[in-house]
């Protein structure tokens, strides 16, 4: 497609040259205003700076496991199967098959394409057909307007009418362009919505198993509690202890006991959860449930290189596709100021007997061509170039945003890693030792050797110490999550990816 640059100066009256050029900008096929150019990927060759080590720390644990991070390596479509659960396997076949927002998404996209065939549409003539019958009559104070004396009488008429637009300047090319950028919009954010669907399952799973295993450490911690009630019960009864110290543990169990509704409560709400993403409604029993040891650590992570996160991630090619758009605009704003050719040819016939439309001299044809040039608009089509190539620079300011957020969020989930691997280090090398310790305070409870404060402090410790631990495992899990969608969901290996819409790939591959 070759620019018209400069052509912004025939916006003035016509003359015979201009019309020699026009007929040359005709046959060469021009297009004004920019031709669009793919932004450059960032030349980085790191997420992170050399404090993220290549390798996590470990941990004595079920999921404590060391994570690597493989740059030469890509992310698998179904990332989801690397957390090993065939549940939570089927509850994603099961979303992506009736999920509203996939289906929004990809009606979305269709309608955007059928705007850009719709546009196409301009590239050719338009002929229409009609057929008017009528039944007349005349004044008798005027000619006839039949050759005989007739003042009553019917008269068809048929007529065939072709118009064409010629696309001199190439302002259609442009906005044929634009539309082409609005449906990879379109088709990026149907990825968008696949990933985050997609995310938000594996997330809400993570969070039921994290719950349900706060669930059973909080019944652990009553257990304990009870335990030592029932103990200082039975030496009251002997006068070993003082009433005070019944009513301390009472009071220690029940502060125990507190945070176990707010939990069952959160694991029927995630449940909920579960059952709105997956496009069911809360009543419908989900067969799924979800166990943080039923859920495999990814030990290899997969992050590619980060000269191709730009063509990875659907919100950088979401903003890529809307600044072509924008691009396009620009030129479609320039070929609106300069001459507009049409031309209409007719043919058709007419007579006061239907089969004798197109007899003897009934026949008859016009052939027009014009030429419109707008003169004065009161600035109106130059203040819409200046907006044009004002959006076009929103749209460029707003794509390094979106780049530079990428990248960002890559990072966050890279340092998130390395931190929660050695929280989690932490949180058990903590709760070892908070066992150990009430272990030895609860023999001792029984020999009379502590006084309750001891017993009341141990099992305190020992509480938070189990939930930081749980809590920490499930963050390993969840932020894995968060670096495959930051990486981009690995949508580009799906195999039905040559399914996706061949117009809008193609000529996004093609950079036109």
């Amino acid at each position: 497609m070759m620019p018209c640059h400069g052509l912004i100066g025939w916006a003035r009256p016509l003359s015979g040259a201009m019309v020699a050029v026009a007929a040359v900008a005709l046959v060469s096929g021009c297009a004004v205003g920019p031709d669009f150019r793919r932004p450059a990927a960032p030349a980085l060759t790191s997420y992170a700076r050399p404090s993220l080590a290549a390798q996590t720390a470990a941990s004595n644990v079920a999921g404590g496991e060391a994570q690597r991070f493989v740059p030469d390596q890509e992310l698998s479509s179904q990332w989801w199967t690397l957390f090993q659960s065939p549940p939570l396997n089927a509850l994603i076949e099961q979303a992506l098959k009736a999920s509203p927002t996939l289906v929004a998404a990809q009606a979305a996209l269709r309608q955007a394409l059928e705007l850009v065939y719709a546009q196409r549409g301009a590239y050719y003539p338009t002929i229409q057909a009609s057929f008017s019958p009528s039944r007349q009559k005349a004044s008798g104070n005027l000619s006839p307007p039949l050759s005989g004396p007739e003042l009553a009488f019917n008269l068809y008429a048929a007529q065939a009418t072709l118009s064409l637009t010629p696309d001199v300047f190439g302002g259609n090319r442009r906005q044929v362009e634009s539309l082409i950028g609005s449906a990879e919009s379109q088709r990026f954010q149907l990825e968008a919505a696949y990933l985050t669907s997609t995310a938000n399952l594996v997330t809400a799973a993570i969070q039921e198993a994290s719950v349900r295993e706060q669930i059973a450490a909080t019944h652990e911690i009553i257990a304990i509690s009870t335990r030592s009630l029932e103990l200082t019960r039975r030496r009251f009864e002997l006068g070993d202890v003082a009433q005070l110290d019944v009513a301390a543990q009472e009071a220690a169990l029940a502060q125990v006991q507190q945070p176990l509704p707010p939990l069952q409560k959160q694991v029927e709400q995630t449940r909920n959860l579960l059952a709105a993403l997956s496009a069911r409604f809360p009543s419908d029993a989900l067969e799924e449930t979800f166990e943080l040891a039923a859920l495999h650590l990814p030990q290899d992570l997969p992050v590619g290189l980060p000269s191709t996160l730009v063509e990875h991630r659907p919100d950088v090619r979401v903003a890529k596709a809307q600044l072509h758009a924008a691009s396009a605009q620009i030129g479609v704003a320039i070929a609106n100021r300069l001459p507009q050719f049409t031309l209409t040819a007719a043919y058709g016939g007419s007579s006061t007997v239907l089969t004798n439309m197109f007899a003897n001299g009934n026949p008859f044809w016009s052939v027009v061509g014009n030429v419109v040039q707008t003169l004065f608009a009161g600035g109106t089509l130059r203040h819409r170039q200046r907006a044009a190539e004002a959006a076009f620079e929103q749209a460029a300011a707003q794509y390094r945003s979106t780049v530079i957020s990428a990248f960002q969020n890559v990072a966050d989930a890279l340092y998130a890693l390395q931190s929660d691997a050695e929280a989690l280090q932490a949180a058990v090398a903590a709760e070892q030792a908070a066992k150990t310790s009430l272990d030895l305070t609860l023999k001792a409870q029984q020999l009379g050797a502590v006084t309750y404060l001891a017993v009341l402090s141990a099992q305190q410790t020992y509480g938070q110490a189990l939930l930081t631990r749980v809590q920490a495992q499930a963050a390993r899990l969840s932020d894995v999550v968060t670096l495959f969608q930051a990486l981009g969901g690995g949508w580009w290996n799906r195999p039905d990816r040559e399914a996706a819409p061949p117009t809008v790939r193609q000529l996004s591959e093609r950079g036109e």
